[in-house]
């Protein structure tokens, strides 16, 4: 996006955010395959890049190729490891998709994932693959995939034109932006022709089909042109990225601003498309502007959800997306945004109102060409697609209520017998030139009370009664006088107006009346969350004023660690069943709305839609109501979105309060860390120094020395390298450990064994201690890397022996529980501090203790927990229940019946 007002002579601070933020990514990098046409060769390019990556030694794994039955890209399969596809029942057919889960699991560096923009079997998790591969991308998993140029969704309308043919399955933009590099697969239509015939794309009679339809040399040319370019808009972003990050002088795309307006018309999804292709060819940024006019109360859900889901796509394509409300002239606003925000380039979609409905509101197209001045009008011709279904939301909301009330006609008509029965009663008074005011006031009425319908049937009503009752000849519809015929028509013509006027003053005060409240809830609100000072008071105000203005029941999860837990609802709420903390934790995770009425995870008793802000998402809200079925109304949805902004920033805003304070902090930890360091070196030179102070009397004293004083030199030399050793192998661990450097050979192991060995290790360091050893019979096997769980113990029963007092008993204890097995080493020590039980994981901690304590790293335990998480399974430290004494306890999960049983010797 071009940048006003910054000095060419420095980097861009936007550019080098982008440039640190891809270097400190942890999400996975996505390359896209582009072809112009199936057939190019995108999954034979993939194939041939993977098997590359292969054998330059990166772990990777094919998670779906379709081969289309082409010998050649098939036999590139060969050699590669390949997820089995997931069966999913559909319709009396099995489909075969990509079994997402087994992909996660296996956790590969590199997935091959063809066809981005496949549609999923109804049931899976995702409705599109590229959301799949988004997943992928999140859990660190690079991906090459394969796409064709006609599935990009701004492209959509543009491909349909060229080839008569409309495809369904798109891709966002924001998917191929997001990507970190984009290769074109190019061919010359000819020789893609030339495979066609051959039979190398598809099989004879499909080519013959796509031949004489779709594979024209003129549309093949087109969609090569349009890869190319899209390709090249690409690398043109990247060069000016490189240019404004370095403060390379060049030409700038500056200036240039891009509006659309976008309606109720079925065009503007099309609109939009256009708007984002001039804006890419501008390098421009762009806007899609709704303004929400007297007639948006007359809108029906279908045209409102046509307005939303135009505005959705514009987002979704990169654009801002703003409603604005709406004066008398529709034109005059977008003018009045366009100037304001510097829009030289507005495009509007051709008008194809009749003439009486442009004679009556006037023409927005043509307004906008009058009294544009320097701004440019594009007027974008189309057609509206008569057969496209509109887009699913991603949540349902509640459908409006079918039929029409017919109250508001009744109440009309008895206006006007009331405003007749006055009239007559004042005729002789008022005479007969004045009983139409009577009726023309109960019209007024009604259309400021009613609105436009009804008040065109008082209208009506009206105009027979006047007839009926006053024109002379009375109590008929026959006018005898031609004066009182003109008096009939005016009076007629009179309160049609009037009533016009009356219902349109009243769509624009109903407008601004929930526009007003809603400004001042939200006004409210922002002032309460302001006086907020700590989280919970935050979560507190926004569940209750979400709870109160949706009338819906609200939680709210932040997350803790790795999952989100409920830190706030109301009514109080801190329980959550399984299917709905999935639901929480699949929306957190993937940034999209999940549960109750929600594409994903719709079984789930609430509805979870996740609290974004610039630093991404923060939280999820939860939402529940009585009955079944959607929760929301549209404008429910509307007004949702805008608390949980608000109150994701006072989120945002308390949490950096706590970031300074945890900042601060940190700073005083590392000073500790320095002195910590500093403790550690005096424990690595103190047995460098008995080291040194026993061989060199062994070398000058020799002689003169007994046996016995020999032998115990020789054995303090012995006994202090080992500690030297274990100092030294745990400083290099914990440098492994945080290189994640550390990769478990895993395989079949007996418990029994394992913890016979890490005692024979340590025998000399629990020879002042009796050991006691308690270990089930008939443990299963677990899946271990010796080495590493051999160390684990190691240090566990050296921090027992470090703390418990000598003559005092350290067990070893190993049980099964459920599908788990814990090792547990317990002490007969004074226990754990309650403030320590998780610092004592932490590099350099240790637990303040008297003189008798043997010094230690402080690196023991943090190993210990690194070691056992790469494996599988976690550490836990608690006092014993028993007695005084820790307990540390190992739990590691049993292995599935189908994996590898042989017990390593």
């Amino acid at each position: 996006m071009p940048e006003t007002g910054r000095d060419p002579t420095r980097p861009s601070p936007d550019a080098l955010l982008e440039a640190a933020r891809r270097e400190e990514r942890t999400r996975g990098r996505l390359k896209v395959f582009l072809g112009a046409a199936p057939g190019v060769g995108k999954t034979y390019e993939m194939l041939t890049v993977g098997r590359a990556r292969l054998k330059a030694g990166l772990d990777v794994v094919v998670g779906v190729v379709e081969t289309h039955g082409r010998a050649e890209t098939e036999a590139l399969l060969d050699g590669f490891e390949t997820i089995s596809r997931r069966s999913v029942p559909y319709h009396g057919t099995v489909l075969q998709e990509m079994d997402l889960d087994a992909l996660l699991a296996r956790r590969p560096a590199l997935a091959l994932v063809d066809e981005l923009a496949h549609t999923n079997a109804p049931g899976s998790r995702h409705p599109k693959r590229y959301q799949d591969v988004e997943e992928l991308l999140d859990a660190g998993i690079d991906v090459l995939t394969t796409l064709n140029i006609q599935h990009v969704e701004s492209l959509n309308d543009v491909v349909a034109s060229i080839t008569r043919i409309r495809v369904r399955e798109t891709v966002p933009d924001g998917v191929l932006d997001r990507a970190d590099d984009i290769e074109v697969v190019d061919l010359n239509p000819d020789d893609l022709i030339q495979r066609l015939k051959d039979g190398k794309v598809y099989v004879p009679t499909h080519a013959e089909r796509a031949l004489k339809h779709y594979f024209s040399r003129g549309n093949l040319t087109a969609l090569r042109e349009l890869a190319l370019r899209r390709t090249a808009d690409r690398v043109d972003d990247e060069l000016l990225g490189h240019m404004r990050a370095n403060a390379i002088a060049g030409p700038w795309a500056a200036g240039e601003r891009v509006l659309v307006c976008v309606n109720e018309d079925p065009r503007s999804a099309g609109l939009v498309r256009h708007a984002k292709r001039l804006a890419d060819r501008l390098h421009a940024p762009w806007t899609a502007l709704s303004i929400e006019g007297a007639r948006a109360a007359a809108l029906s859900e279908a045209e409102r959800d046509r307005i939303a889901e135009a505005l959705r796509l514009a987002d979704r394509l990169g654009g801002d997306a703003v409603t604005l409300p709406g004066g008398r002239r529709i034109a005059d606003d977008v003018l009045d945004y366009a100037r304001s925000a510097n829009v030289n380039h507005i495009v509007v979609g051709k008008a194809n109102r009749s003439w009486l409905f442009e004679l009556v509101n006037g023409s927005v197209v043509y307004d906008l060409v009058r009294h544009s001045g320097a701004i440019s009008v594009h007027v974008v011709p189309g057609e509206a697609v008569p057969d496209e279904k509109p887009v699913r939301r991603a949540v349902a909301v509640i459908a409006p209520r079918p039929g029409r009330d017919a109250r508001p006609y009744a109440i009309a008509l008895a206006a006007i017998a009331a405003g007749l029965g006055a009239a007559i009663v004042a005729e002789p008074y008022a005479g007969v030139e004045n009983a139409d005011l009577f009726l023309l006031t109960a019209v007024v009425a009604v259309a400021v009370r009613w609105g436009l319908g009804p008040s065109l049937v008082s209208v009506v009503a009206a105009s027979l009664a006047y007839n009926f009752f006053f024109l002379p000849p009375v109590y008929t519809l026959t006018i005898a006088d031609p004066t009182n015929v003109a008096a009939f028509l005016l009076f007629t013509l009179v309160a049609v107006l009037v009533s016009n006027l009356a219902s349109r003053a009243r769509r624009v005060a109903v407008v601004s009346q929930g526009r007003a409240r809603a400004t001042e809830r939200l006004f409210g609100f922002s002032r309460k969350l302001a006086a907020c000072g700590t989280l919970d008071d935050v979560l507190w105000a926004t569940c209750a004023q979400v709870a109160a203005m949706l009338k819906v029941r609200v939680v709210l999860l932040l997350p803790d660690g790795q999952a989100v837990t409920v830190r706030a609802g109301y009514p109080p709420e801190d329980m959550l069943d399984e299917a709905d903390l999935a639901a929480a934790q699949w929306a957190f995770d993937n940034d999209r709305p999940a549960g109750r009425g929600a594409d994903t995870l719709p079984g789930a008793k609430r509805l979870f839609l996740p609290m974004r802000t610039g630093r991404g998402t923060i939280g999820v809200i939860g939402l529940d109501s009585d009955g079944t079925g959607p929760i929301l109304s549209p404008e429910g949805r509307r007004l949702l979105d805008a608390l949980a902004d608000m109150g994701a920033l006072a989120i945002e805003r308390v949490r950096l309060v706590e970031d300074l304070d945890r900042a601060e902090r940190a700073a005083e930890t590392d000073r500790l860390r320095q002195a910590l360091l500093t403790s550690i070196s005096h424990d690595l030179r103190t047995p460098l120094a008995s080291v040194l102070g026993a061989a060199s009397t062994l070398r000058d004293l020799e002689a003169a020395l007994p046996a016995d004083a020999k032998a115990e030199l020789l054995a303090t030399i012995i006994e202090e390298s080992e500690r030297l050793n274990r100092f030294i192998a745990n400083l290099l661990d914990m440098t492994r450990l945080e290189a994640g450097a550390v990769a478990p050979n895993l395989s079949a192991q007996d418990v029994a064994e394992t913890v016979d060995t890490a005692l024979r290790r340590t025998q000399k360091i629990l020879a002042e201690h009796r050991v006691a050893v308690e270990v089930e019979a008939d443990l299963p096997p677990l899946a271990l890397d010796p080495v590493l769980f051999e160390q684990v113990l190691v240090n566990l029963l050296d921090n027992a022996a470090k703390y418990a007092p000598e003559g005092s008993t350290v067990t070893v204890r190993a049980r099964r529980a459920d599908d788990r097995v814990r090792i547990a080493v317990l002490d007969e020590g004074d226990g754990l501090p309650e403030a320590d039980m998780e610092r004592v994981f932490d590099k350099f901690y240790r637990v303040r203790k008297g003189d008798r304590v043997r010094a230690g790293t402080g690196l023991g335990l943090a190993i210990s927990r690194g070691f056992v998480e790469a494996m599988g399974g976690n550490v836990t430290a608690e006092n014993r229940r028993d007695r005084s004494g820790a307990c540390f306890t190992v739990s590691l999960p049993i292995p599935a019946r189908n994996a590898p049983r042989d017990i390593a010797a």
